[in-house]
């Protein structure tokens, strides 16, 4: 039997995470096409627009400018001694309808550049292939992943990157949070319903093709990339029954099972029993080619990647509702709640870590956790988000339990390291950042970066290895 651990391994990956889309800015620059990211004035909780009107405020077109400003934004995540930073690369600046032929080199070079600026940097890259930002082109051309052909789309682009990149890319992950198609398909999927269509019908289906071009994806890393790590990516912050009443009990699992199943067929490769029942009382019924359960049973997943924000609780009755932050049911009376409604629970991230690996036995890496808070700059011009400290120090306390209960933890990339635009709700009024970047909801400010509080205490616990806190 393995003896108790009781440190984190000399190899974890601390760090950091953003999105291309919510970072980068220069949405149509050296040859850049559309994403879905672009369309969304509010972020993916709000109404997408298909036509970019001229008049109104994107806050993703800007962003905070990291295409430009990557050495800049990288030397502070250095400063921080940051072992793996995680970004996405933005499918349109390869491909920029999705479809075409030949790749954009000018796209290549850029992620070139900043995956060399990493290394440098002693920064193992943690890169998504796609991270709410399908080609818009996909979307009006082909439904997106309604159709099967967008399989052979995403292959292609896969197989250029994982050429270019092999050597300086060692962690893959295939689609960002790929479970929140059961909650933001136009986000995870770029699925935008027509009117009297059966929507879980669409969203199972282009689950399913996304399920093969995971597989597919898995295979094509092993044979371009054989000393990389490729797994998959879901949102699993958790939920609660909101009584000891078995109605609330059993109810619950089966929402989260909602969740888990994206696992379940990507982990375990295979479609779990439980989903049948499901597809039947939702008069679902997925069109499958031949060969594609043998895709999903022989490429699995190399680890889990997976973000925890939050926990909520969950009545019988109540609708199935979420968003960026994993479900949302009925507040919890012991915990806190920030000024978004997100409740803050520690021992919600040591409980998720043993339900995963318990259901799955494969490594685990939080690739996302964080606090988004208004912060206030004070009379010294500083600010000091000791709430923010709080935060990530109860979390890191209960990653170690985690550890200590036997769970295979591979990393931790705190939730953005930088303030960026939020997903959710296109503000930058959310901040997690220990870097504060002088920019509002509106667009205003001077994108000048200065270190928070957290900036220091952050970096001596990576430093420590965890174990200042």
């Amino acid at each position: 039997m393995k003896k108790m651990q009781k440190t984190f391994p000399e190899n974890f990956l601390w760090g950091g995470a953003i999105a291309a889309n919510q970072a980068e800015g220069a949405y149509l620059e050296d040859g850049k096409g559309l994403d879905i990211s672009c369309g969304f004035a509010h972020g993916i909780k709000h109404d997408y627009d298909p036509v970019i009107d001229p008049d109104k405020f994107y806050p993703t077109h800007e962003a905070i400018d990291f295409y430009h400003r990557y050495k800049e934004d990288l030397a502070l995540m250095e400063e921080m001694n940051f072992k793996a930073f995680r970004t996405s690369i933005n499918w349109s600046r390869i491909f920029p309808n999705g479809d075409d032929e030949e790749p954009n080199e000018a796209g290549l070079q850029y992620y070139d550049n900043l995956f060399d600026e990493m290394r440098k940097s002693g920064m193992e890259p943690v890169v998504t292939l796609s991270h709410y930002e399908t080609p818009v082109h996909l979307v009006e051309e082909y439904g997106s992943w309604r159709n099967r052909k967008l399989i052979d789309f995403f292959l292609r682009y896969c197989e250029a990157v994982f050429k270019r990149y092999n050597g300086k890319v060692n962690y893959w992950l295939t689609f960002n949070e790929l479970n929140n198609m059961r909650r933001m398909p136009g986000g995870a999927g770029g699925i935008f319903f027509e009117e009297g269509e059966n929507k879980q019908q669409t969203v199972d289906q282009a689950s399913h093709h996304m399920f093969v071009a995971h597989g597919l994806a898995v295979k094509l890393c092993h044979e371009l990339c054989p000393n990389a790590k490729i797994g998959c990516m879901l949102s699993l912050s958790n939920t609660y029954p909101h009584t000891c009443n078995p109605n609330d009990v059993f109810e619950t699992m089966e929402l989260r099972r909602r969740s888990l199943f994206y696992g379940d067929v990507m982990i375990r490769g295979y479609y779990p029993n439980y989903i049948a029942r499901v597809w039947e009382e939702e008069g679902v019924e997925v069109i499958m080619e031949p060969e594609d359960e043998e895709i999903i049973r022989e490429y699995t997943s190399d680890y889990l990647g997976f973000s925890y924000y939050r926990t909520s609780t969950h009545e019988y009755g109540q609708p199935f509702y979420g968003d960026t932050g994993g479900d949302q049911g009925t507040p919890n009376p012991y915990l806190e709640t920030t000024p978004w409604g997100w409740q803050i629970d520690p021992v919600g991230l040591r409980y998720t870590l043993n339900e995963l690996y318990d259901r799955y036995q494969i490594p685990l890496f939080v690739v996302e956790n964080g606090l988004g808070q208004i912060d206030e700059i004070s009379e010294d011009g500083k600010i000091h988000d000791d709430y923010r400290i709080d935060y990530i120090r109860r979390h890191v306390e209960a990653l170690k339990e985690a550890v200590m209960d036997g769970v295979e933890i591979m990393g931790y990339t705190y939730w953005g390291p930088i303030d960026i635009v939020s997903a959710g709700t296109g503000e930058m009024k959310k901040r997690y950042g220990f870097i504060y970047v002088d920019r509002d909801n509106d667009g205003k400010g001077t994108m000048n970066r200065s270190k928070k509080d957290s900036f220091e205490w952050y970096k001596k616990v990576i430093a420590s290895n965890g174990e200042e806190l």
